[in-house]
């Protein structure tokens, strides 16, 4: 039984293999052929057969015939060739029954596999540093990272969520000087990292004064190094502090990490690491500093150690993969980081082949572009940095004021303004192409009217409120009946989330759910403003098209999850 656009692309792939034996035509080939022609009269789908004429050394025109031969008894489903066109009609009626009936059975469950049973994903992302503020600028690897965790968690993979905190390093130095000599222990509790911050620019301000403390801050990163008892003490409590901030953004959410692993971690891991690299004569010194040259590669020499013999991040990467593997035993380990880290990561991959391991093609480094606010490119050293905190807030109380006007029976609902207005936010970030730099325009993001997170989840909102009255009435869904033209595309687009999710899956890019969302927002409204649902002419399809909300409900709300948003039932 034809059921999705992935099991059609599966049944053609055997009928190339049983037809044209040794053809070296791949899934992902048909896949991306497989569309939906502007012409109804060529079918529901169609796939040309040009592209594979040269390998197989034929016809298109015999390629599509052949197929089409092959592809004649599976149920749901006829196909004709015509003039080297493989045109598919689905059997409307038994399509949509067999596709609702899996969605209202499978429920929030539709579209999860067991691709990744028995296998482990470990996933690096967020990663901010110790005693420093959240702000936009983290937006990108957080919800990057945490969409791809959803989605390899839906597909079965045991995922596992590390936030590697920049939590080593003289910056420490500084601020134990700073703390020490400004600080003040309750106003740092009560200010949090916003102090530390104070402190951190109080001693910038004064080094210029004093560079003896310079010198002071060094000597006190050394004592941390030598984990003297002071020193530690601030150190933690620094991180303490900090964790204790970015937690209240990732509640905001629904973020939780496995482990708040650091560079500090992986300390006591690099010696071992440096010794096995000098044991395969892998390092060689260029201008005092230890490195690994790549110029045969294409790239500069991976630094290792400085020339005072301090390590790099490269050292602290490379010891950080090796642990994760012998701990996790890692089917992939994916890093999610700013495109500008691109070359550190090519680097650091490669010195992992040349040391030997062969599962160093196991670790994926998922670039993402830059992000500015109202055209403004953000900057530390301008003072040009928006806390994701108070955009969040910003956005929050925005979406308020929004929904006071157009639902006054929401107003002062504080959850709710908070689901729209940050997943306004995250919605505005993941629509586009991950590698593409965003600029964010909060009027744009909280258009109700647009392809936009409010949009969608109002759209989900009306399903909810569709099936309240439903329940009202006492009207249960069926799946019986002619179906229009309206639900036949609504029941396709549903069909193929899963084939969704492994396209987002293969490609490490949640934009590809953000742009499905939208499509099943746009056939769903295009349905309810066509069709009559609950005051259709008759009870038959009164409770089918009750069933295709429900579906619908059922996957959006799945979709909107797997990019990190919520779904109030009421907007």
């Amino acid at each position: 039984m034809f059921s999705t656009k992935l099991n059609l692309a599966e049944k053609i792939y055997s009928a190339f293999n049983s037809s044209f034996p040794g053809c070296e035509v791949g899934k992902d080939d048909i896949m991306s052929l497989l569309t939906s022609p502007p012409d109804k009269a060529m079918g529901d789908l169609a796939m040309p057969c040009f592209k594979f004429a040269k390998s197989l050394r034929t016809s298109p025109v015999n390629i599509s015939n052949t197929l089409a031969s092959a592809l004649q008894d599976i149920e749901g489903i006829k196909v004709e060739s015509v003039n080297g066109y493989l045109n598919v009609f689905i059997d409307r009626n038994d399509f949509f029954k067999k596709t609702a009936e899996k969605i209202l059975t499978q429920k929030k469950d539709y579209g999860k596999t067991e691709t990744g049973k028995g296998k482990t994903i470990v996933l690096d992302y967020s990663s901010p540093n110790v005693a420093k503020p959240f702000h936009v600028g983290h937006l990108g690897t957080t919800v990057i990272g945490h969409s791809l965790k959803k989605l390899f968690t839906f597909a079965g993979y045991n995922c596992i969520g590390v936030n590697h905190l920049g939590d080593w390093g003289t910056q420490f130095g500084k601020l134990i000087v700073a703390y020490k000599k400004w600080g003040d222990e309750k106003k740092v509790e009560e200010g949090g990292i916003d102090e530390l911050v104070a402190l951190y620019v109080k001693f910038h301000e004064e080094a210029e004064k004093d560079p003896a403390l310079a010198d002071q801050a060094r000597a006190h990163f050394a004592a941390l190094e030598r984990k003297e008892p002071e020193e530690t003490a601030l150190w933690e409590k620094f991180i303490d502090i900090s964790i204790k901030e970015y937690k209240k953004t990732y509640e905001q959410l629904d973020i939780e990490f496995d482990y708040y692993t650091g560079e500090s971690f992986y300390s006591d891991k690099m010696p071992a690491v440096i010794e096995d690299m000098k044991a395969k004569n892998l390092l060689t010194l260029n201008e005092g500093a230890s490195v690994v040259e790549l110029e045969e590669y294409g790239m500069p020499p991976c630094l290792i150690l400085k020339t005072d013999g301090a390590t790099l991040y490269p050292t602290r990467d490379i010891s950080a993969a090796l642990y994760r593997k012998n701990t996790f035993d890692f089917h992939k380990c994916i890093y999610v980081t700013s495109a500008a880290q691109s070359l550190h990561f090519a680097q650091w991959f490669r010195v992992m082949a040349l040391m030997g391991y062969d599962w160093y093609e196991d670790l994926v480094h998922v670039p993402y572009g830059t992000v500015s606010i109202n055209g403004e490119k953000l900057a530390t050293r301008t003072g040009n940095v928006v806390l994701l905190k108070d955009l969040f807030a910003t956005a929050t109380e925005k979406a308020a004021d929004i929904m006071a006007e157009k639902n006054p029976a929401l107003a002062g609902n504080k959850e709710t303004a908070e689901a729209v207005g940050i997943g306004a936010v995250i919605f505005y970030y993941l629509s586009a192409n991950k590698i593409r730099d965003i600029n964010f325009v909060m009027q744009d993001a909280l258009n109700f009217d647009g392809n936009t997170g409010p949009y969608a989840q109002y759209t989900y909102a009306r399903t909810c409120s569709i099936a309240s009255k439903a329940e009202e009435m006492g009207i249960k869904p069926t799946l019986s009946g002619d179906v229009c033209e309206d639900e036949f595309v609504l029941i396709k687009t549903l069909s193929v989330f899963p084939d969704m999710i492994a396209d987002a899956i293969r490609e490490y890019e949640p934009s590809i759910i953000t742009r499905y969302i939208l499509d099943i927002c746009a056939d769903f409204n295009r349905f309810y403003h066509n069709c009559q649902i609950l005051s259709a002419e008759d009870d038959e399809t009164k409770k089918r098209r009750l069933a295709l909300t429900l579906c619908t409900k059922y996957t959006l709300a799945s979709a909107l999850e797997l990019i990190c948003m919520k779904h109030p039932e009421k907007i």
